[in-house]
């Protein structure tokens, strides 16, 4: 038999078989489960949990067909949920496509994503919408699709929202551009709320930035560079919390980056908004200092701030102001990242990276435990875009992320399974190692 047929057959055959997790420890903020359990995963389902499940338990024929996960030391959780990124297909698939997009995401651990509408044509269709629903479906992962708020992305003009929602639009946003328009905003809420569907914003006023990427501050002045006040987001942030309380709608601040804007976000949940925020592991790992050390890998929108802005995003963490945490997955390709600072695409890629700096920069601190990481990159982004979320529990789908909390390893651009590697993170020794990731009761990723 070919080599080649050989390694299809055999992924084939672990993929059809039963799965045994052994001795793992479960950890999963739906069920509160934290404890030392084996799960066994049969027809793509959770079949049963308990102790000292063995596959001689089980009838020759069919112990047989069990592939046993030995997880002793390991965490077993729910499967990753991000609902924030740019797997840039259709229109710029030299970046990224929705085939590697998912096979990056199955190595960081995630099973669920929702991928933004800023593609080229934008998802301001159902046409295009069911292109990247139908290729997501090919995939190994669950590949959910938002629409925009606007046609083309003009913010002027609402798009065909019942018709996208029918189609399976996951929610509405024009990530990338603000929505300057409060009429067309407002409307768009109010239309959200009839069809119990979220919206999804980027705050950054253009009348606030001189030049986008970089904090306006020390770092921009000592480049001459121009950038990005924090300013920019706290003004549309301040407006979005209080139209999300006038309207009732389901409203998440995205890639949250200024400290003002988490207490603005506080405040609104005080006083009663349906109000979400995202927090990004480079918004709470790095601060604009990076941009001197790591150039272009280091320019995003919104742009890394100041040590307070960073303390301020793990304190909103901490307290729940922030309930989210997704990796803003924004590749670009190689050439484009060499340009000068100013000619540079913003953004970095981070699905391979955030289980990881999640652990480093939160968990082992101390700021919040392992079981608070899993819901904000798990139960939380999945209950905001309405989906079911995952649990280590009998009868729910098998889609789980098997992890060693400790097991260190280092980030590589050659192992990217992403086109990009745009990274700051390259090189960077990092705790949280995913050994497996399992989708729909199949093996999609084995270290």
């Amino acid at each position: 038999m070919p080599e080649d047929k050989q390694e299809t057959d055999e992924k084939k055959e672990i993929q059809n078989t039963s799965i045994l997790i052994k001795n793992g420890r479960v950890v999963d903020p739906v069920s509160g489960t934290d404890e030392v359990i084996d799960v066994f995963i049969k027809n793509n389902v959770i079949e049963e949990i308990g102790h000292d499940i063995n596959a001689a338990d089980f009838n020759s024929e069919e112990s047989d067909n069990i592939k046993i996960i030995n997880a002793d030391g390991m965490i077993v959780a729910p499967g990753l949920v991000d609902t924030h990124v740019h797997f840039r297909d259709p229109g710029f698939t030299y970046k990224e496509d929705i085939i590697t997009g998912a096979s990056a995401a199955a190595r960081g651990g995630f099973t669920t994503v929702v991928c933004m509408a800023n593609t080229k044509p934008v998802v301001d269709n159902v046409e295009t919408l069911r292109y990247i629903q139908e290729k997501g479906e090919t995939t190994g992962i669950h590949v959910m699709q938002t629409a925009t708020v606007t046609k083309e992305l003009n913010g002027t003009e609402l798009v065909d929202m019942e018709a996208l929602a029918d189609a399976g639009a996951a929610g509405f946003t024009d990530d990338g551009i603000p929505i300057m328009d409060e009429h067309v905003l407002v409307t768009a809420m109010k239309k959200a709320v009839e069809l119990d569907l979220p919206i999804s914003l980027h705050e950054e006023d253009p009348e606030f930035i001189i030049r986008p990427g970089v904090n306006q501050g020390k770092v921009s002045d000592q480049l001459g560079y121009g950038g990005a006040s924090a300013t920019a987001e706290d003004v549309m942030v301040a407006r979005d919390c209080m139209l999300a309380l006038n309207t009732g709608a389901s409203v998440c601040i995205q890639h949250i980056s200024s400290g003002n804007s988490v207490e603005l976000v506080r405040l609104a949940k005080k006083l009663g908004a349906d109000i979400h925020a995202e927090a990004t592991p480079h918004h709470f790992t790095l601060t604009e200092d990076a941009v001197l050390k790591y150039g272009t890998n280091a320019r995003m929108n919104p742009p890394l701030r100041t040590e307070n802005d960073r303390e301020k995003i793990i304190e909103g963490i901490k307290d729940g102001t922030i309930d989210m945490i997704v990796t803003d997955h924004a590749p670009h390709s190689e050439e484009e990242k060499a340009k000068p600072l100013e000619n540079a695409p913003s953004g970095i890629t981070g699905l391979e990276t955030s289980l990881a700096l999640g652990i480093k920069s939160l968990v082992e601190p101390g700021h919040i435990s392992l079981m608070k990481l899993i819901e904000l990159m798990s139960k939380n982004p999945a209950e905001f875009y309405r989906m079911v979320p995952g649990s280590i529990t009998k009868g729910a789908s098998a889609d789980i992320v098997i992890f060693g909390e400790k097991d260190l390893w280092t980030v590589n651009r050659e192992d990217f399974a992403s086109k990009a590697c745009n990274s700051p993170f390259i090189g960077w020794e990092l705790p949280g190692k995913v050994h497996y990731t399992i989708c729909s009761g199949k093996i999609i990723y084995q270290a």
